[in-house]
């Protein structure tokens, strides 16, 4: 099976002192378990993207929590986030474009 880059910095463009930093690790962990999830090998786009909805959907709560943190996931985060779905979806070769991956986003 094929394993992800153990050296890529997921969200590095949060590591910024406007962003808390367990907030910013919450996000970080749902993306890795979309990470571990593929790295099972699953190629079914039906089952790719209900994960990826479901990082998106407890990606929602988080944002409310920087919300209450005097932060908010602006456009720096957001493109963060983007970047580092895109880079996932490219390495493991799924056909799915951002806007789809990331289609439950309310931030």
């Amino acid at each position: 099976m094929k394993k992800f880059d153990s050296n890529y910095k997921i969200l590095q463009d949060m590591s910024d002192d406007y962003y808390p930093a367990f907030l910013v690790d919450k996000l970080r962990k749902e993306i890795q378990n979309v990470i571990a999830f593929l790295e099972t090998g699953v190629t079914d786009l039906y089952q790719i993207q209900e994960k990826l909805d479901h990082m998106t959907i407890n990606m929602n709560q988080i944002a409310e929590e920087f919300e209450d943190n005097d932060s908010e996931i602006e456009s720096i985060a957001r493109d963060n986030i983007a970047a580092d779905i895109i880079k996932i979806l490219n390495y493991f070769a799924i056909p799915l474009d951002v806007e789809t991956a990331l289609r439950e986003r309310e931030w």
